[in-house]
């Protein structure tokens, strides 16, 4: 079977945190995990830290993923009710531990494993690579870059440093990002595809447009993707007619969408579609279900 996604190819498994599910999201420990299962990319998030260094992490408030609550020495920098990323040097952030944000989910790797940096996550895809005998593609998102450029950091430049640093035959560099003029600074200097993010309810006609022909695809919530009525929204369909791949976020064995009883249900409607992409907290679940998705189609 030909796939209906834009090349023809089984839609990309995306590790959405590295295997997010059952260990803390944004360890190296689980983008391990996640290549152990499959996923065909691993997606760090990148925010910038005090002294500018690129830290995986999803937000900039560190409660939520690690144990920075239990720390007594960081107790006076809680503002605003949370600690966050830009008021910690790279050196403080090394001494915390990653922590599982999600209560429903197993809590038993509390606590074990380091916070990597951009630059530590590189090493370790080229270092698997090598081991692998085939190159690695990590998928990171630049965070909030227009809020941490205005202090200073320059993350788009953080991460083009580190780019090219990297060997392109081992380390696949695609880059997303919720912000256009970050993409269109990055994809051809640091020689990356680039894709722009859309949430749900934005106007996704008029951005494919516009900008199709700026970008290599479009990252968007899985609810663009259908109208009310459970039909297809056409997302898929129009940006792959002017040629861009679409990647939609975010599967989770544990969180379906409504009108769904199982995440066999919810993803056989996006690989029927033709998404080029899923983005998957399970990357077991989602690498299972595509590869058996022709016997229930």
């Amino acid at each position: 079977m030909i796939w209906p996604t834009l090349d023809g190819s089984p839609p990309r498994i995306i590790a959405h945190r590295g295997a997010s599910g059952p260990l803390p999201e944004h360890t190296l420990e689980a983008y391990t995990l996640a290549l152990e299962q499959g996923a065909d990319v691993v997606e760090p998030d990148l925010v910038s830290s005090r002294d500018a260094q690129l830290v995986v992490r999803h937000d900039r408030n560190l409660a939520r993923s690690t144990d920075i609550a239990t720390r007594t020495d960081f107790a006076a920098r809680r503002r605003d009710g949370d600690w966050w990323i830009e008021d910690f040097d790279l050196a403080d952030i090394a001494s915390l531990r990653a922590v599982q944000p999600f209560p429903s989910r197993d809590r038993t790797h509390d606590g074990r494993f380091r916070i990597p940096t951009f630059a530590a996550t590189l090493l370790w895809a080229e270092t698997v690579a090598r081991r692998r005998g085939t190159a690695v593609t990590l998928y990171p998102e630049l965070k909030s870059p227009a809020f941490f450029a205005a202090q200073g950091k320059d993350p788009c430049g953080r991460f083009l440093s580190l780019a090219r640093q990297r060997n392109p035959i081992r380390v696949n560099l695609w880059l997303q990002c919720f912000e256009l003029e970050p993409l269109l600074t990055l994809r051809e200097s640091a020689e990356v595809k680039v894709f722009l993010l859309m949430a749900g309810n934005t106007p996704w006609r008029r951005l494919i447009a516009r900008h199709a022909g700026q970008v290599d695809g479009f990252g968007v919530h899985k609810s663009l993707l259908q109208d009310v009525d459970g039909s297809s929204s056409g997302l898929v369909d129009l940006a792959h007619e002017h040629g861009c791949l679409v990647h939609a976020y975010t599967y989770r064995d544990d969180g379906l969408a409504a009108g769904f009883a199982t995440p066999a249900e919810e993803l056989d409607v996006a690989f029927a579609m033709g998404v080029d992409g899923v983005f998957c907290d399970f990357p077991k679940t989602a690498v299972q279900l595509r590869d058996s998705f022709l016997l229930r189609a």
